[in-house]
């Protein structure tokens, strides 16, 4: 007898799998000053063993396919990393095909659509693009777009420009003018493990015509707020490398070596750094002591307070040129801003939030003051108005209530058991 042939019907929906890749994990530049000193053509590892920039990451951002494929009548599940500032509570979700909730199906549609068109933004963002004109910019009177420049001062300003479209890291951003080769404004992103984490810190830069026989001419978009010891409400930069503070001979601008691009990590490591008290060079010396310690600890935790404002500041004014840039990040960091702010009102140390949550802080448990975490809690409120007017969803009912006396000895206690 022959046997039963029983026929299979091919599957309802074809398989995702053959033809999406999963991206690979983009890895954050991350640069700890702990480790780093200042030698002439840039940052030096104390341990001789890491360069200044990654010449392998060339600025470039990773292309991807496109997030609509096979997103009609099927389930998509996707295994996707996040690019520098992306949150998990941000990006795509799985859409299932649902008939019992389909007046709820657009609705959510939307939301994809939008948190993708945010976080796409920011992949094909560019490290370095040049503008047409910079006439808002801090030095704009300084000069016009007729002015004509020596070619030793040509062939630097293009050379700069030729080392910061190769070897940018992902937290710093450039636009140059064609225009105005004598003008630039850059963005850096504040790093984690920093009281500057999640911000946008701009700085509108000048090339004088004695350029490169004298630095750069910096100025900082402070908002009238004074977020470090080298960054004044005013503006002003200050720093060796820009001649505007007196460091020794190793640390000042050298015509024949000294960059743009040194400049601008500089910056980054020097000034936006872990511990910013300890800039000040008469508070240097007790770095280590308990006196010391504490006074950076509470010095922190009021730049983080300033940094909150700085981004509610950048919201309401972002400068030309980046409008999009701050309204995207800030819309994919969202999330994680209101996650941060609910750690340090439950008493985490300022500078302890990294993405996935609280780093070890064993060696440093003491939690957040009360003063620290109740300013916190009361100005998160206008960050999150301010982030739900970019549309972000969920925000408000995930937020904290300023903290009381009996949650902070609860809190205290719990962190101290965790700690044993």
């Amino acid at each position: 007898m022959e046997r039963d042939v029983v026929e299979i019907a091919p599957p309802l929906f074809p398989s995702g799998s053959r033809t999406r890749k999963p991206r690979k994990a983009g890895i954050p530049e991350v640069i700890d000053v702990e480790h780093y000193e200042f030698r002439n053509g840039g940052l030096v590892s104390n341990n001789n063993n890491a360069n200044l920039v990654d010449k392998k990451n060339k600025g470039k951002s990773i292309q991807d396919g496109s997030f609509y494929d096979h997103l009609a009548d099927e389930e998509v599940v996707m295994s996707t990393t996040h690019p520098l500032g992306v949150s998990e509570r941000s990006s795509s979700r799985p859409f299932n095909r649902d008939a019992s909730a389909s007046s709820s199906r657009p609705r959510d549609a939307v939301e994809v659509v939008v948190s993708s068109a945010q976080a796409n933004f920011l992949r094909d963002f560019k490290r370095l693009d040049t503008v047409d004109n910079f006439s808002q910019h801090h030095y704009a009177s300084q000069g016009n777009a007729s002015k004509q420049h020596s070619r030793t001062w040509v062939k630097k300003v293009q050379a700069d420009w030729k080392i910061l479209e190769n070897d940018l890291p992902e937290a710093i951003s450039v636009r140059a003018c064609e225009s105005r080769m004598d003008l630039m404004r850059a963005v850096i992103v504040g790093a984690e493990g920093t009281p500057y984490h999640d911000g946008l810190f701009f700085f509108d830069i000048h090339f004088p015509d004695t350029y490169p026989s004298v630095p750069p001419m910096v100025h900082y978009h402070s908002g009238g707020l004074r977020i470090n010891p080298n960054l004044y409400n005013c503006g002003k930069v200050c720093l060796s490398l820009l001649g505007t503070w007196n460091g020794n001979a190793r640390e000042q601008w050298l015509p024949q070596e000294s960059t743009m691009l040194q400049l601008l990590v500089s910056i980054q490591a020097l000034i936006l750094n872990q511990k910013p008290y300890f800039n000040e060079p008469a508070y240097g010396r007790t770095k280590g002591t308990p006196s010391g310690e504490a006074h950076s600890k509470f010095y922190s935790e009021n730049v983080y307070v300033l940094s909150l404002r700085t981004m509610v500041y950048s919201m309401r004014k972002p400068p030309k040129h980046f409008e999009e840039f701050v309204r995207s990040h800030y819309f994919e960091r969202a999330h994680d801003i209101v996650k941060a702010g609910n750690a340090y009102i439950d008493g985490a140390p300022v500078g302890s939030i990294v993405k996935g949550g609280v780093q070890d802080i064993e060696e440093s448990s003491e939690s957040g003051s009360m003063k620290f975490r109740t300013e916190v809690a009361t100005f998160m409120k206008t960050v999150v108005e301010e982030l739900v007017k970019l549309g972000v969803k969920e925000l408000d009912d995930k937020l904290k209530p300023p903290p009381n006396a009996e949650s902070s000895n609860k809190s205290n206690c719990k962190r101290s058991r965790s700690s044993r």
